[in-house]
């Protein structure tokens, strides 16, 4: 076997990992509550998902409400579009380890039926209700309850005078908002979320930024209709990451044409890469080239689904070869470096094991389990 070069040793030393330049301060905004999550007024990102179950069937949304909340889930959104899908809201609500968010369009029974059940925030534009003394009577019964409401301003369905007057633009999106967000004003409520989403990255990105010169409501980001899982990702990664790298988003949802905890690690992963969360182990992974003399991509996948199940913050460094391997392994809590069928491993800098390859994954789950009993063990 062919062991790699020699590393300094460094243990002792504090900060192996020079500390990141600091991205903008967040923008500030009022602080709206949602159930026990804060969005807003400095809080951390929250995470959103949606079901896509039918809400009448209060138990198969129940279990997918669950799920979404094992993976990471801190709010879910859920339609409530007829009065059988009204009907469940109690069930639903009374069974949910989370906030829950009433998605409602055109009839106000629903709301007040969400409401009545205690769900945590709607999701409602008043204008679309259209009736004033039913648009006061769902603002006044979310007042009584501290319900917050988000305004969802999407490019595809703004009003047709807008998209006569502006075109289906970000000042077009903004004008929505503005024109919803009067209606609640008017009526003296202010527990208000904005959203504005379009399946346009760019035209996302450009709506948010002219919003957040007029108001200081805080902002649920997304990028709607994003795609299937690699596009959507994609495109949401692009979107909600220049937005939170500029300060702006207070909670993200990532809509992808998949299963709906299929998004949930994708919006992890987007604020652990900013340094906004922290959730779960993050892999570095070298991409393979000719100098890796291990199956490093077999490794990797592996080492990404045994790591799944652990909550805790860990570092994990997968490296192929002698070039970079020892730096990057060495900068993480736990890391290998692949040599010639064989490996190092490393904790906190310093090379603790050499294993032939058949035993790198073992060995590398007992030093992250390792990590996690000693610095995270309200994670074990």
């Amino acid at each position: 076997m062919t062991e790699l070069p020699q590393v300094p040793d460094w243990s002792g030393v504090t900060e192996r990992v020079p500390a990141p330049p600091p991205l903008p301060a967040r923008r500030t905004t009022r602080a709206v509550k949602v159930g026990s999550v804060t969005i807003g007024g400095g809080a951390p990102i929250s995470v959103q998902s949606m079901t896509t179950t039918k809400t009448d069937d209060w138990a198969a949304t129940l279990e997918q409400v669950h799920q979404l909340a094992e993976a990471g889930c801190e709010i879910v959104r859920i339609s409530v579009p007829d009065a059988k899908a009204a009907a469940a809201c109690k069930k639903i609500k009374d069974g949910s380890p989370v906030p829950l968010v009433a998605d409602i369009h055109f009839d106000h029974r629903y709301a007040l039926a969400a409401i009545d059940a205690g769900w945590d925030k709607l999701r409602l534009n008043p204008g679309n209700i259209r009736d004033a003394a039913k648009v006061r009577e769902v603002v006044s019964a979310a007042q009584a309850r501290g319900m917050p409401i988000r305004i969802g301003v999407n490019l595809g369905s703004l009003a047709p005078d807008i998209i006569a007057r502006y075109g289906r633009t970000p000042a077009g999106m903004v004008e929505s908002a503005l024109r919803h967000i009067r209606i609640l004003e008017e009526l003296d409520f202010r527990d208000i979320v904005v959203s504005l989403k379009a399946h346009d990255v760019r035209v996302t990105v450009a709506a948010y930024r002219e919003m957040a010169k007029h108001v200081d409501y805080p902002f649920h980001l997304g990028i709607t209709e994003a795609g299937t899982t690699r596009t959507g990702t994609v495109k949401s990664s692009v979107g909600l990451g220049m937005l939170l790298a500029e300060g702006i988003g207070d909670t993200i949802r990532v809509s992808l044409a998949a299963d709906p905890v299929d998004e949930v690690p994708v919006c992890w992963e987007i604020l652990k890469s900013l340094g906004l969360r922290e959730r779960g182990v993050e892999i570095t992974a070298c991409p393979s080239c000719g100098r890796v003399q291990v199956d490093i991509l077999r490794l990797a996948d592996a080492v990404e689904k045994i790591t799944a199940e652990y909550r805790a913050p860990v570092k994990v460094a997968v490296m192929g070869c002698a070039v970079n391997g020892p730096g990057e392994a060495s900068m993480a809590d736990v890391g290998i470096a692949g040599g010639k069928g064989m490996g190092l491993i490393y904790r906190d800098g310093v090379k603790v094991r050499s294993l032939p390859e058949s035993e790198l994954l073992d060995g590398l789950r007992e030093e992250i389990e390792k990590v996690i009993a000693e610095r995270y063990p309200q994670y074990r």
